[in-house]
């Protein structure tokens, strides 16, 4: 059943990074500096590729049973919402204090490759 879960929100996570990848690259060209810019389409990278891992720990869940590939899920999807939503928020306010929040979702993303990577060297 998580596996289903993870499978959903990898996918929405993907369409919205599409969108906003989209999105930055033509409504927001002319609105952002390039610096605001750059951090958006960071955001887009990372919640692109993360979203593909939280995918992978979903196809690989029955296969690991094991409650860190659960676990490394939470973390990765937790990630996704932290790092790249601090980043979309800091590039479309300006505000920099957001900018201190975002390495609380790189670290979840590290926690959730390295769960990751835990259970499947405990399987």
């Amino acid at each position: 059943m998580q596996e289903r879960r993870f499978i959903a929100a990898a996918a929405i996570n993907m369409f919205i990074a599409v969108a906003c990848g989209a999105f930055g690259a033509h409504a927001l060209k002319q609105a952002l500096s390039a610096e605001m810019l750059a951090i958006w389409q960071t955001a887009v990278h990372y919640q692109m590729v993360h979203a593909l891992g939280l995918l992978a720990i979903a196809l690989l869940m029955a296969r690991l049973d094991s409650v860190w590939s659960l676990c490394a899920g939470y973390s990765m999807l937790a990630g996704i919402v932290i790092f790249s939503g601090s980043l979309y928020a800091l590039a479309l306010s300006g505000i920099r204090v957001l900018g201190a929040i975002t390495p609380l979702g790189g670290l979840a993303f590290l926690l959730g490759w390295a769960m990751l990577a835990w259970a499947a060297y405990r399987r």
